[in-house]
């Protein structure tokens, strides 16, 4: 679906057992709505699709509270959010306060609406994209929304012997129409459920803890990774230990995993680039 792409998708299928969600962030046209719609046909996920744009209200995502004029009762009327998986499509041309009504939704898969509180699906995932910054028209996603994805991932241009590939195969929409479902969400649970129990050694828990450490102290970092991106770490480490057949985590599994979860988590100082201090404290930090 994804030609020349491997490594991204099995990032993001890490992330979806992992339990967490994904940022995809990149110019338009590469393929970043493709991957949303391809996990959530992979998955036998209920898909819904949310275009951001700078007048998209928290009500158009949430939900409202409707005045029935039979009964003299509001009535809650849910808005897309209630799904397996939702497509936040180009989420940095929404305003600050749209992007919040994700917070609690990401954070404890719930939203509260008058004062009164609605689960949400399980599983439920966010897939979001974003145009990069210096695109015309887009609004930066404050810290705590970027802390709530567990990765963010480029799919950048592909190869050209993918992009030759791409040019003379079957258009994607087809290929999205005719792609069948290889788990549902009850398998989803049980890899989510197998991924936690895959066991992390006391080397391997000091290593990422001398990682975590690393960016709070490092001169160009103004604000390191916090004890919720450790977690994340570790469960995102897990998970693609599980994808690679292991019920054990290897310091390697949390190097593949570090700079996609890290880098869009750390605020650098004097204008200095997330990813190259991510990849910077991965060989500073030496494995013991």
């Amino acid at each position: 679906m994804l030609l020349g792409k491997s490594r991204q998708v099995k990032l993001a299928f890490a992330c979806l057992i992992a339990g967490g969600h994904l940022l995809l962030e990149d110019v338009p046209g590469v393929g970043k709505t493709t991957l949303a719609h391809a996990l959530a046909a992979s998955f036998a996920l209920e898909f819904q699709r949310v275009q951001f744009t700078s007048d998209l209200l928290p009500s158009d995502i949430i939900g409202v509270s409707v005045y029935e004029r039979e009964t003299g009762l509001f009535r809650f009327h849910p808005g897309p959010i209630f799904t397996g998986l939702l497509l936040a499509d180009e989420i940095n041309r929404a305003t600050p306060k749209t992007q919040s009504a994700l917070l609690e939704a990401m954070a404890e898969g719930q939203v509260t609406v008058d004062g009164q509180t609605h689960a949400l699906a399980q599983p439920f995932f966010v897939v979001a994209t974003q145009n990069p910054l210096d695109l015309h028209g887009t609004f930066p996603l404050p810290d705590s929304q970027l802390d709530r994805f567990m990765l963010r991932l480029s799919l950048d241009y592909p190869d050209a012997a993918a992009e030759r590939a791409l040019l003379t195969g079957s258009d994607r929409r087809d290929l999205l129409a005719r792609l069948t479902p290889q788990l549902d969400g009850e398998s989803l649970a049980a890899l989510h459920r197998q991924s936690q129990a895959v066991t992390a050694s006391p080397a391997l828990l000091d290593y990422l803890q001398a990682l975590l450490l690393a960016s709070r102290r490092h001169a160009d970092i103004r604000v390191g990774l916090s004890p919720r991106a450790g977690l994340a770490l570790l469960g995102a480490a897990r998970a693609w230990a599980l994808l690679s057949g292991r019920r054990h985590v290897l310091p390697e599994d949390v190097q593949a995993l570090f700079v996609p979860l890290a880098a869009h988590r750390l605020v650098p100082a004097r204008g200095a680039n997330g990813d190259a201090l991510a990849r910077a404290l991965l060989a500073d930090v030496a494995v013991d």
